[in-house]
């Protein structure tokens, strides 16, 4: 008889299709706790009839929630949002449900959850998302102290929304933003000015190996009660991230600096769309590098050895292509 019962908050989403797929593989059922549960019946076809099951939670009422987590063996909480919206604010998702989750897993009586945090979490952040993720980590370890906290940089893969977004910006813009780099920088020198020059660091890890790390976390006693940064194999500045877009889409862009005065500025106007493509807190969060730290546990601790960006970008990012240059690929 089958013991293995995940219920993944938030599991419609861009990680969790990847962790669903994991969990379902390897003979767990997975109970996807999403606000669509309609929608998200797509994941059903990712293992054996009947293994994977959408059901609808509102993850800030607490008796939904309990009823989600009754009768499992783990509970994953990928619960989070980029921006705030109508009912969606960070404070409601990051920290409230977060607690809302951890304590049910606990009054359960569960051994196993994973909350996916992030690099940026601090409580000192000038962000509120950065806030926000690491009061949201308080929370869960004062309700279910065993937990293990999973904080990965930006994440990357087919859906994610940040390679993909500027690569469908080279299709129509005659440039590419430099975030964070100033107007009078120049583009080279030493290592350490080059990276300074080009903006904030980052360290693109791919979703498969978070999806990994978050499925190897709930089987492993030894990963209870720590704190791990998920980070690629190496640090990027954000002009050298622009580059491996344009390198994966074929296409030749201005790279132009964009300080974060007037990434603020923009930010402004942008973050008034229904789906803002960029918003003042997130021009916070680009002052700071976004790097795993020093002697952090992290991938290599699971066994993970983490999968280099220039490998996986055109893997997806090919369809962005012009179309003279899938014509010779073809050729």
């Amino acid at each position: 008889m089958n013991t293995k019962i995940a219920t993944l908050f938030g599991g419609s989403g861009f990680i969790g299709r990847h962790v669903v797929r994991r969990l379902a593989n390897q003979g767990w059922t997975v109970r996807v706790a999403c606000r669509d549960a309609i929608g998200a019946r797509y994941l059903t076809t990712a293992g054996d009839v009947g293994r994977i099951v959408p059901i609808a939670v509102d993850v800030t009422d607490d008796e939904l929630v309990r009823a989600a987590v009754t009768g499992a063996t783990a509970v994953v909480n990928l619960v989070g949002v980029l921006y705030e919206s109508s009912g969606q604010t960070f404070e409601r998702l990051h920290v409230g449900a977060a607690g809302t989750i951890a304590a049910a897993a606990a009054k359960a009586g569960l051994r196993s959850l994973v909350h996916l945090s992030a690099i940026g979490a601090d409580p000192t952040s000038t962000a509120a998302y950065g806030r926000t993720k690491a009061a949201g980590e308080e929370a869960v370890r004062a309700a279910f102290p065993d937990a293990t906290i999973l904080r990965p940089s930006v994440v990357y893969g087919p859906e994610d929304h940040f390679f993909n977004q500027f690569a469908a910006m080279t299709r129509i813009l005659p440039i590419l933003p430099v975030m964070g780099a100033s107007f009078g920088a120049k583009f080279g020198g030493t290592p350490g000015d080059a990276a300074k020059a080009g903006g904030p660091l980052l360290q693109p890890v791919y979703v498969g190996d978070v999806a990994e790390a978050i499925v190897r976390a709930l089987t492993r006693p030894e990963a209870r009660g720590k704190t791990y940064e998920l980070g690629g194999p190496r640090t990027y500045s954000f002009r050298e991230i622009m580059e491996l877009v344009l390198a994966a889409t074929g296409r030749r862009r201005l790279l132009v600096p964009m300080p974060l005065g007037l990434a603020t500025l923009q930010a402004w106007f942008l973050e008034k769309l229904p789906k803002p493509l960029l918003t003042r807190d997130q021009v916070k969060l680009l002052g700071r590098d976004n790097v795993v730290s020093p002697g952090a546990l992290g991938l290599a601790d699971f066994g993970i050895e983490p999968a280099a960006v220039e490998a996986m970008l055109p893997t997806y990012l090919s369809r962005f292509r012009p179309p003279r240059l899938h014509v010779a690929t073809r050729a």
